[in-house]
């Protein structure tokens, strides 16, 4: 399997980080039990120049922790993707792996979290760990004013490393939330297999965020 290379290489945390025992712990159990797998905090993808920004929550385990991009290989991934290229977003065809022909456009996903936590779950503190890679990348990404939080975890996150304040910016679906320079939240369910199951987070939902974004765009 070719495993998917960063558009923003010097952001990135090493293959190896240590900040996070319990996560460090997970993959290294993974890396003896799936060696083939890319079991390694999860790069960015996208577009270097975007002026959307995705965060996203964490690598899922037979998703972005198996094949090294974000949501690709679970079952988030094709509603985010076909989300994103009825938009004009994305383009090419996305076959769950790293090297299918998929690309975005004016688009990039970072994560909260970079590496896979124990039932898709981080705790505070690995969140807070992890938290000045993605404010890095948010660094950047020069062109990005309007930034898409997937679910409560990555609103958090994002509200911060953006310079807004919690909990004045409460999350909720469609939420927007302007922060101090400028820059726009929009806030997400996540395109999780539950949220989509329970009916909780539906394709019309979703499509309503990007319209949204793009109504927003500079």
């Amino acid at each position: 399997m070719n495993f998917a290379t960063s558009p923003i290489p010097a952001t990135e945390p090493p293959r190896d980080c240590p900040r996070c025992p319990r996560l460090v712990a997970l993959r290294e159990a993974l890396r003896i039990e799936y060696p083939s797998w890319w079991n390694a905090p999860v790069n960015a993808f996208g577009d270097p120049d975007a002026w959307l920004g995705i965060i996203g929550l964490a690598p899922g385990k037979h998703g972005a922790n198996r094949t090294g991009r974000p949501f690709t290989g679970d079952a988030s991934g094709p509603l985010l993707f076909d989300t994103l290229a009825g938009f004009g977003l994305a383009s090419g065809t996305y076959e769950a792996k790293p090297d299918d022909t998929l690309q975005l456009h004016g688009t990039i996903i970072i994560n909260a979290v970079k590496c896979l936590p124990p039932e898709n779950k981080p705790t505070p503190e690995e969140t807070r760990t992890c938290r000045p890679f993605l404010e890095g990348q948010a660094a950047a990404l020069p062109n990005a004013r309007v930034f898409v939080a997937l679910g409560q975890i990555a609103h958090q996150s994002a509200v911060k490393i953006l310079g807004g304040r919690l909990p004045k910016a409460r999350f909720a679906h469609l939420a927007e939330h302007r922060m101090p320079d400028g820059r726009i939240l929009i806030d997400s369910y996540h395109c999780s297999r539950y949220n989509q199951n329970t009916g909780r987070l539906t394709p019309e939902m979703f499509a309503a965020v990007f319209a949204r974004a793009l109504e927003l765009k500079p």
